[in-house]
Parts: C-alpha cells; structure tokens; sequence
C-alpha cells in the first residue's frame, strides 16, 4: 500500500481513459483548487501517467490500470468527476497535513 503526506504533493495527475471532456474539466477545477499550496495539476491517459506523478486520481474503473502503470504512487479513486468526497479529501492533506493511502 502506498502512502504520501499531504505536504510532499507537488504534482497531480488526472488520469482518463477515453479523453471526452470530463477529465480535463476536473484537471481545470484541480489546478484552480489546489495551486494556492504550490501543486500543479495535469491531464494524461491513464496508460501514460507520468513517472513524476506524487498522486494520481482516476476513476474507480481505472484504478487497477492506474496502479499498474505507477505501482509505487499513491492512486485515489473518485465516483464522481464533480463533487466528489475524494477531492475535498486530498485538498484537507495537501492544505492541513494529513496521510493518504490507496
């Protein structure tokens, strides 16, 4: 199981399958959210991710292929790609410290 600290996130990484539009608004709200505390946040394939990803988040249905692709990252799974408990979640570690598994 992997683990990171809220205050070692510098990069996230929103990994799709299908590229239709969904992913990339979420990266849009991501990178508003979350560059006060100095993160950026990209877009890529989830058979892609970079190396240099400190977290991926993806949709539940990727996350095997997301935890392949980068076996030793922590890997956050989301329902929903608007409103979902997991990005109030990494924003609350990354903004007041805090641990996050997968």
């Amino acid at each position: 199981m992997a683990t990171i600290e809220g205050s070692d996130i510098k990069k996230v990484v929103v990994a799709c399958d299908a590229g239709m539009g969904s992913s990339v608004l979420l990266t849009t709200q991501l990178k508003k959210t979350l560059s006060p505390y100095g993160v950026t946040v990209e877009h890529s394939p989830v058979d892609r991710i970079p190396d240099d990803a400190d977290l991926v988040l993806c949709h539940s249905g990727l996350v095997d292929r997301a935890r392949h692709r980068v076996d030793d990252t922590v890997v956050v799974a989301f329902q929903m790609f608007l409103g979902d408990p997991a990005f109030a979640r990494v924003e609350a570690a990354i903004r007041d410290g805090g641990t996050l598994a997968d």
